[in-house]
């Protein structure tokens, strides 16, 4: 049977409400990158592994395949507008951005609903992406509504 094509996909799959993340991690020159990502998931409870998918044509992918530990900052519903920043070319999406460094050295976005810290597991090819499994380490939720990803647009939760 062939495979559906790429517009029906992303049509089939926009019908699946997702959370938003920032993905960071630190370059192999030490600086901080991030991307966004909604292709989330988590994979087991013992030990406690998530995954993140990463298109191999983006410059995140290079810097998360180096990476030792990464970092998710789940966004609020008010945090669209760093969603997009974090989707775009902007040459540095960190400035003027609220973030503190942790002392791993990852980029955690103020005002998110969680904070994820991840060491890396595994990494395997997907057809065009790459699925990065981390073994979650530390992380803190916050009282805020989350950032949701729906047949194309964002939505907030009520």
């Amino acid at each position: 049977m062939p495979a559906l094509d790429p517009a029906a996909f992303r049509t089939l799959l926009a019908a699946f409400a997702t959370g938003v993340a920032v993905v960071t991690a630190r370059d192999r020159d030490g600086r901080v990158a991030g991307m966004t990502a909604s292709a989330v998931s988590s994979v087991s409870l013992d030990p406690p592994l998530l995954l993140v998918c990463v298109d191999r044509a983006t410059e995140f992918h290079q810097v998360l395949e180096a990476a030792r530990h990464f970092a998710l900052s789940v966004l609020a519903a008010d945090q669209e507008d760093l969603s997009r920043r974090f989707a775009s070319d902007v040459a540095d999406r960190f400035a003027g951005v609220g973030h503190t460094v942790q002392n791993r050295g990852l980029a955690l976005l103020d005002g998110a609903v969680a904070h994820i810290l991840c060491e890396a597991w595994d990494a395997r090819p997907a057809g065009d992406h790459t699925l990065f499994l981390g073994q979650v380490i530390d992380g803190e939720v916050f009282p805020r509504p989350p950032l949701v990803h729906f047949r194309g647009g964002y939505r907030r939760l009520e």
